[in-house]
């Protein structure tokens, strides 16, 4: 044999040898039956809807899930992984769930009801229990004190970035408790004690969110890569990469110089503000760590709050393309149609001239083009100095405001009034609003908040007064007016409500959304 072929001959067989042995570490790890985290003692599972069961196990080997009497079965595939479905089920429970194998996994305390997904930002995170030392919720300890719903059942999915999709994330279900409920979402919380308490079903809340982080990071690849209008994300980010290349040196650099005028008994300097993960900032990455778990799990659907985090002036003109993007992302992963997914709109801040949170309102109204959605106006409960207003009851409201009426039927108004279009009468200019069928109302005083402006687009206040289901606008400086817009600053002072005593959303009547 030829002293040159030896080496290749021996490569050959030790690439056998790992693959054998990468086959039997495989194969191990799947000797059992093994199911993702979130399929679980107190789950709730969608009613009316098939039920989805999935996980590992050897791979041909027969797997068979039995719920009330009824059973189905599968075999694992090569790569070791199972997927089966039961049939729907009514409201109910609590039942048993056996997954059996080589092995047989029970599950108790099974609920069947609805579950909704709750995702967001910062003001989606806070607590009942609050952040300590920066935000509060309204009535946190009294509201953390009468927390028991049996009825309710949690799983909050922990913080992970990640560059590709994961299969599994590490929290299981709970009950609602006291103890459980402190450190679950406020907002998410009295969205479901309120549905379950109207709707009489069992209500599960999954809750997958992170503070300070961009729509765009929690969109799949997917759907970020196959839209060209999307690009500029991936721009926005190169440069934000390039900024926080030595991010952790200006770090070390930042606390040293704090600690110096702690010393000397200075205020500390500023700096520009930076993510304090900069993966959470990653396109894609939290899809791939917090939301992609979920996505095999039936929903009855999404309620969502964040924008904060894209009002800089260099990105919030994306929002217009980035929110409609995620909806559509996650309804496709999901796979269940256009489920429901309602929303809160960003609240009033006063914020920096950096950013631009009139524009992101706009985009988040625009975005109610999509079906099946909804948006909470929050803009009369905001905080000037406080990006996480405490009122987190009126929020969750009035999330449940939309559900109860879009998804669960009930004939009520759910939402503030909407700007329509505009019709101009000679030097004065009508608007007229949907969701004002209760009448419109100026709370404390005369009407505020509205602007006109001519072909010019150089907007002054306006006077305003109410007229049936519509406001009438006029300005001496604007002789033709052809343009309105309402609330259009950081922290606005506006006062139009409907009878139903919910507050009309900020607006243009401009075409395109104006570039901060």
């Amino acid at each position: 044999m030829s002293p040159h072929l030896l080496p290749r001959k021996i490569m050959k067989k030790t690439v056998l040898l790992l693959s054998f042995a990468l086959l039997g570490i495989i194969t191990s790890a799947y000797s059992e039956v093994t199911l993702p985290k979130m399929l679980s003692d107190h789950m709730v599972l969608q009613r009316n809807r098939p039920i989805h069961l999935w996980g590992w196990a050897d791979p041909g080997e027969q797997v068979t899930a039995t719920l009330r009497g009824t059973t189905a079965s599968t075999k694992a595939d090569d790569l070791g992984h199972w997927s089966l479905y039961l049939p729907p089920e009514q409201a109910g429970g609590p039942y048993e769930l056996t997954i059996s194998g080589t092995n047989t996994i029970t599950l108790d305390d099974i609920l069947i009801g609805d579950v909704w997904f709750a995702s967001g930002q910062s003001n989606m995170q806070l607590p009942l229990m609050g952040f300590p030392g920066s935000a509060v919720v309204t009535n946190g300890e009294e509201e953390i004190r009468n927390a028991t719903h049996p009825d309710i059942h949690l799983l909050h999915i922990p913080d992970k970035a990640s560059p590709y999709p994961q299969q599994d994330q590490p929290a299981s279900w709970t009950l609602c408790t006291p103890e459980t409920a402190a450190s679950f979402s406020a907002a998410a919380y009295f969205f479901g004690r309120e549905i379950a308490g109207k709707e009489h079903v069992p209500i599960g809340l999954i809750e997958s969110d992170w503070g300070g982080t961009p729509g765009e990071a929690w969109i799949s690849m997917d759907s970020l890569g196959a839209d060209a209008s999307l690009m500029p994300v991936f721009a926005q980010w190169a440069r934000e990469s390039d900024d926080n290349a030595d991010y952790s040196r200006l770090q070390a650099v930042y606390e040293r110089e704090a600690a110096a005028a702690r010393a000397a008994h200075q205020p500390e300097p500023s700096h520009p503000w930076r993510p304090d993960n900069l993966e959470s900032w990653t396109p894609s990455w939290l899809y791939n760590g917090m939301i992609a778990p979920a996505v095999n799990f039936p929903i009855k659907g999404v309620i969502w709050y964040q924008g904060e985090a894209n009002t800089g002036v260099e990105r919030a003109a994306m929002y217009e393309r980035i929110f409609p993007a995620l909806i559509q992302d996650w309804r496709k992963q999901w796979r269940q149609g256009n489920f429901p997914f309602l929303f809160v709109q960003i609240s009033a801040f006063t914020s920096t001239p950096d950013e631009d949170w009139a524009v992101v309102r706009e985009a988040q109204r625009r975005t109610l083009g999509l079906a099946n959605t909804a948006m909470a106006v929050t803009i009369d409960i905001g905080n000037p100095t406080n990006v996480h207003p405490a009122d987190k009851q009126d929020v969750g409201h009035r999330l449940a405001l939309a559900a109860r009426a879009l998804v669960y039927g009930e004939q009520i108004e759910y939402s503030g009034p909407m700007y329509r279009q505009t019709s101009v009468e000679g030097s004065r200019i009508r608007v007229w609003f949907d969701h004002a069928d209760s009448g419109l109302v100026a709370k404390g005083g005369p009407l505020t908040g509205f602007e006109v402006a001519g072909k010019d687009r150089k907007f002054v206040p306006a006077t305003a007064t109410i007229d049936g289901k519509t406001v009438v606008l006029s300005s001496p400086q604007v002789p033709d007016p052809e343009f309105v817009r309402y609330g259009w600053t950081n922290y606005p002072t506006v006062n139009l409500f409907n009878g139903a005593g919910l507050p009309a959303s900020p607006f243009t009547s401009e075409k395109n959304i104006p570039q901060p």
